[in-house]
């Protein structure tokens, strides 16, 4: 059996990147990291190649990082069964798109209203930075609208979201002549949300690069400012959408059969959720 003592020196150095700031974190003297790594090398051939001021993973030591992590993995799941796991009490942490999360934060404080001793950690992401950090273990819980691929991750179905053409209420009519007219407030993915939508609606026309953008913001909680205020148009997931105040100074179009994205709920697959992050989904899906 490898000591566990060298693996965790080994995996620190990973990180570190340098022998001295390895033997501070750990805090052993250097030599000791010296021989933890030596034994490795020992044992297995070269892990990293010694270059001036820097460490260079070698493939071989890239097998033993990825061996200490499903080391890692293991011990969790061990966790999992052996300390209690209270489902009123302790730690649920979730991070999801800003659209569907600007629906599920009120819902939230409403579960650790019920349940005080509950600490809830809720972050707004991309999809790409939710697996992530679903990956990392850094949230237990995510929701994505892309399935991932990922084997270590488990998806599930959790709801979907409808598009939504948003005019403001002073500007009903929607005729594509009306949108030039108007202009369009962009976001990260407006772009890609008008093009979907729009080409249902208007099939005969050019897309959303023939319509001038009136703005632009990165913060889904203000896309529905300007729209209100008669500076333009935009297409939102309907959860922003809902999300919105000022419902009497917006106006949904209408737009036939719905463009739908279907939001996923994810989490590690190694291990199962915790009784918290269940009773938070179920109180969610009763809510949604």
């Amino acid at each position: 059996m490898i000591n566990p003592q060298w693996l965790h020196t080994f995996a620190v150095l990973v990180e570190k990147g340098n022998f001295t700031r390895t033997a501070e974190a750990i805090g052993i003297t250097q030599a000791a990291v010296s021989q933890h790594i030596s034994r490795l090398e020992e044992e297995y051939g070269t892990l990293f190649l010694r270059r001036p001021r820097q460490l260079e993973i070698t493939p071989i030591g890239e097998n033993l990082l990825t061996y200490v992590k499903d080391v890692e993995c293991a011990q969790k799941r061990l966790q999992q069964k052996l300390i209690h796991d209270d489902a009123e009490v302790g730690d649920i942490s979730l991070i999801t798109p800003g659209s569907i999360g600007l629906t599920l934060f009120p819902l939230l404080i409403e579960l650790q209203q019920a349940f005080p001793a509950l600490n809830i950690h809720h972050r707004f992401a991309p999809d790409s930075e939710i697996v992530a950090s679903v990956l990392a273990n850094e949230h237990e819980i995510g929701m994505v609208t892309l399935k991932p691929s990922d084997p270590r991750i488990h998806s599930t179905h959790f709801t979907e979201e409808p598009l939504e053409l948003v005019v403001p209420a002073s500007h009903k009519q929607h005729e594509w002549i009306d949108l030039q007219r108007l202009g369009f407030i962009s976001h990260p993915d407006g772009e890609a949300m008008a093009t979907r939508l729009l080409s249902r609606k208007y099939p005969s026309h050019p897309g959303i690069q023939d319509i001038p953008c009136r703005g632009f913001t990165n913060q889904i909680s203000l896309i529905l400012e300007p729209v209100a205020k008669g500076l333009g148009f935009t297409v939102i997931p309907q959860y922003a959408r809902k999300a919105f105040e000022r419902q009497q100074d917006i106006y949904v179009v209408e737009c036939g059969s719905q463009v739908v994205d279907t939001i996923w709920l994810i989490h590690r697959a190694e291990w199962p959720l915790s009784r918290r992050a269940q009773k938070a989904i179920a109180f969610l899906k009763g809510k949604i």
